[in-house]
């Protein structure tokens, strides 16, 4: 793979594709887990269940790509990789991003992948095991089938089901989503959940022409502008009932530049108020405008900081969860903590440049993102 020849796609895009031939793993021919950037020899880190997903999500994101390097070619990437699926522990979103990838890329999914989809969604049993990443990546990757798809298919009436589940298990009167459909773990969400499910609602929405989606999606947006940080932060967890956050940390990049890029371009088309402005800000904190004052980008590689993280949690989960149930139990919203008691996570995922390529592969009226300096200053490799 090579970044070097001169194409047409905006700086931004070049700058993600440069950190992809970074994360290339050549021997496996897919993207990896973990880049590490803290100068070891070997810096890509597999992790092959993690390395499929996010191949899976880099070639998404590959597809609303005007040139993307002759080098890379995408069917058989996808291809050679979706057959392990069935082969790895991987979690069932998976195969959601498999059905989207496949869709947009026109091509059609292996004979076996297709059947254990079908038999993991014919019992609505199923269903209630699903986490909102699942039943989110899922019914988007329904929809992207039904539309690919001449009517009547297969698809729609399935599309149609998991939104109802969708609606009827996952939304809560806060306009926050809830994790799962029940257990003590629902009512505390990641912002993955908020992601995920929006945007599910945004795509079948539109597909459908159904308004009821479009404007759950659109009250799922207004509740997480109320909740974005002053410096355009997107917290990490929420307190789902009484729709306040519970932690911001750890706040992530991909988050600022790429997941609510995703749906917030969907809200900005459906007359959202602020959707435009939340996503610059949130863009601009990954440029240093952050409690750090710390670019999260690194333009010679291509490459990003993945998060800013509180340094006693660089490890562990324990404080966190902790810190999240006590304020969850006093009724109490979290704040941002002291800038001197954060840290750096060193490392880039694929996925992360990925969906870069994604929400802005096709955005031109964004200059001041997509053409910023930092980009366009990038040194060739």
């Amino acid at each position: 793979m090579n970044c070097q020849s001169p194409r047409g796609n905006a700086p931004l895009i070049e700058f993600a594709l440069k950190g992809l031939d970074k994360c290339w793993m050549p021997n496996a021919g897919r993207w990896s887990h973990i880049y590490h950037l803290d100068g070891r020899n070997q810096p890509n880190e597999s992790v092959p269940e993690s390395d499929v997903f996010y191949t899976l999500n880099v070639l998404l994101g590959m597809t609303r790509v005007d040139q993307v390097p002759a080098t890379i070619h995408m069917k058989a990437i996808f291809r050679r990789n979706v057959i392990h699926l069935l082969k790895l522990q991987v979690p069932k979103y998976a195969f959601g991003m498999a059905m989207w990838a496949a869709a947009e890329l026109d091509e059609e999914l292996p004979a076996s992948v297709l059947s254990h989809i079908e038999a993991m969604l014919a019992d609505k049993r199923n269903w209630f095991a699903f986490s909102a990443q699942d039943l989110g990546m899922i019914l988007v990757g329904v929809t992207a089938q039904a539309k690919r798809q001449p009517l009547p298919s297969r698809w729609v009436p399935l599309a149609t089901a998991l939104y109802g589940f969708l609606n009827e298990h996952y939304h809560c009167p806060s306009n926050l989503f809830f994790n799962s459909p029940r257990g003590l773990r629902r009512h505390f969400a990641s912002f993955a959940t908020q992601t995920y499910l929006t945007l599910a609602c945004y795509i079948y929405g539109e597909f459908a022409d159904h308004r009821p989606a479009i404007e759950l999606a659109n009250s799922a947006t207004r509740k997480l502008l109320e909740l974005q940080g002053p410096n355009g932060e997107w917290p990490w967890f929420f307190d789902v009932p009484h729709g306040t956050v519970v932690d911001f940390y750890e706040i992530y990049s991909v988050h600022q530049y790429g997941m609510a890029p995703a749906f917030l371009q969907l809200a900005e088309r459906h007359g959202v108020p602020g959707a435009r402005n939340a996503l610059t800000k949130g863009f601009r904190w990954v440029f240093g405008e952050n409690q750090m004052h710390q670019s999260m980008l690194m333009p010679a590689t291509g490459l990003s900081i993945r998060s800013q993280v509180r340094s006693n949690e660089m490890q562990t989960k324990t404080f966190r969860i902790a810190r999240s149930i006590c304020n969850a139990t006093l009724g109490r919203a979290s704040g941002l903590a002291d800038p001197a008691r954060l840290q750096l996570r060193l490392e880039c995922r694929s996925y992360e440049l990925g969906w870069i390529l994604w929400s802005f592969g096709r955005r031109s009226d964004l200059p001041e993102l997509t053409h910023h300096s930092v980009f366009s200053e990038q040194v060739r490799i």
